[in-house]
């Protein structure tokens, strides 16, 4: 039997790590986080994109580290703003905002608007030492509400309506989000093509 592949997080939100140890839990790897590892520089994150983000991620943490990486970005993209808050999606009313300072700014911008479409966008890359990488990418979109509704879920998930299922995402229960939301479909996506990730990883990793 192989022994399990290591493959560390790029992380240190240790929630969102338990989520991805979880959903790959049936596979022979052995998943750590950034907080598992000891103290690495900080990677900047200055893509322009939710694809070069996850990229500077992995690839940085897997280069540091000498193993197999995986890291997300993820944010929000609205149409009527030419795509903004995008990859700033965190850092969108400050450094130090909370998720309501977040959507109350998201409001203000939008108010007067009539085309209120937007989508989430989440991209995996899984990265190793050499520079080379894997890419996932999942969406969803639906439009920005006039208000914040519902108590559920994280960031801009009151001001994000669904319409096939007539909820915000902060309406919905999380099994109900994961089945429709941008990161719910990357993840699945990946947990797809998981043995074929395993085999590439073997493949590019350097043979002791």
């Amino acid at each position: 039997m192989q022994k399990p592949v290591k493959i560390v997080i790029a992380t240190r939100n240790q929630g969102k790590a338990l989520e991805i140890k979880s959903l790959l839990k049936e596979f022979a790897v052995d998943m750590m986080s950034l907080s598992d590892v000891g103290p690495i520089p900080e990677v900047e994150e200055n893509g322009k994109t939710f694809d070069e983000n996850a990229y500077q991620k992995a690839s940085f943490t897997a280069r540091i580290l000498g193993i197999p990486a995986l890291a997300d970005d993820s944010g929000l993209t609205v149409e009527a703003l030419g795509g903004a808050p995008g990859v700033y999606s965190a850092r969108y009313a400050g450094e130090n905002a909370t998720d309501e300072d977040r959507c109350r700014k998201l409001l203000k911008e939008m108010e007067g608007q009539n085309n209120r479409k937007a989508a989430f966008e989440c991209v995996i890359s899984v990265a190793v030492p050499n520079g080379v990488a894997l890419t996932y990418e999942g969406r969803c979109d639906g439009e920005i509400t006039r208000s914040s509704v519902g108590a559920n879920g994280f960031g801009y998930d009151p001001v994000f309506y669904y319409p096939p299922m007539g909820k915000t995402f902060a309406e919905m229960t999380t099994e109900e989000k994961n089945q429709v939301s941008h990161r719910g479909k990357v993840f699945r996506e990946l947990k797809n093509e998981f043995d074929k990730v395993l085999v590439w990883i073997h493949q590019q990793m350097p043979k002791k």
